[in-house]
């Protein structure tokens, strides 16, 4: 599934296309995706003009002229496409373009966005913009993973008093949102610290931030800064609005290297795998301790 990274990056992709346009037409090939669209949902749309388009975790949040907000989520295989203008660039990516799988066309004054997901796994739905962090969605969302909103106190006192495997409680998106299985591996292998640990023990007795929540927190945000700045991680469906995959697996220290000698220099271990709730981690029992 597209984690934060993954989504922000197609959200840069659309901004420069959907931002000040207006709707002309909403086509729908299907009356649901994970779920059914809401009642009157084309008909709402048209002729309203996105002001912004924003993220929140892991949804994409379409803010239109008349305060209605369009909250898309990418689910397991979800992408869009531009279609009908010149790309931004110098080249685009060959991509899939299967109809069957087409299902939400976005027609614009001068181009198309289409939405294609061949699992439909993703959904699209209708808020009201001023009341977003009230809506079911968004209201049991934790922290940003960013700069500004992650700091080592904030963080402190979101796994204060947990007594689940630190993984367990970075993967909580009441925790920290829009954080997945894969940035969270990466980011405790550069904290080294040990997916098992207790998260309330990298937190002083006194519920303050220690050294392990300042590395943890710096690691994080790192670990989603680069990942953006790589266009997120191609593993199986995920693309960009432009075709693009993603780039930062090439970097990944630990995901996916189960049996690789640890990337860390000073460090003789051995990437192991092991299952964390139905999931796998992937971490150096040597140095994150």
């Amino acid at each position: 599934m597209p984690e934060l990274p993954e989504v922000e990056t197609v959200r840069r992709g659309l901004a420069p296309v959907l931002e000040g346009s207006e709707l002309v037409k909403v086509s729908l090939m299907r009356p649901d995706l994970r779920f059914p669209f809401p009642e009157r949902f084309a008909e709402r749309l048209e002729g309203r003009r996105v002001e912004a388009l924003g993220r929140r975790a892991k949804y994409l949040v379409g803010c239109l002229d008349d305060g209605t907000a369009l909250i898309a989520h990418l689910g397991m295989s979800g992408s869009f496409r531009v279609e009908g203008r010149e790309p931004i660039g110098a080249f685009t990516y060959p991509r899939g373009r299967i109809a069957a799988h087409d299902h939400v066309t976005f027609t614009l004054p001068a181009a198309r966005v289409v939405y294609n997901d061949p699992r439909r796994f993703g959904f699209m739905t209708l808020a009201d913009a001023d009341r977003l962090d009230a809506h079911p969605y968004f209201a049991h969302l934790g922290i940003e993973p960013v700069a500004g909103a992650l700091t080592p106190d904030a963080l402190a006192a979101a796994l204060a008093g947990k007594r689940t495997p630190l993984k367990a409680a970075l993967l909580d998106q009441r925790v920290i949102a829009g954080l997945g299985n894969i940035y969270v591996c990466e980011a405790l292998w550069r904290a080294r610290l040990s997916p098992r640990r207790l998260a309330t023990a990298v937190v002083r007795r006194d519920g303050s931030a220690g050294t392990r929540v300042a590395r943890l927190a710096a690691a994080i945000v790192a670990v989603i800064e680069e990942a953006i700045l790589a266009g997120g991680s191609s593993l199986r469906d995920y693309v960009a609005a432009d075709g693009s995959p993603g780039r930062f697996q090439h970097t990944f220290a630990v995901y996916g290297r189960e049996g690789d000698p640890c990337p860390r220099l000073t460090c003789a271990g051995v990437v192991a795998r092991i299952a964390q709730s139905g999931r796998s981690t992937f971490h150096c029992p040597v140095c994150q301790r």
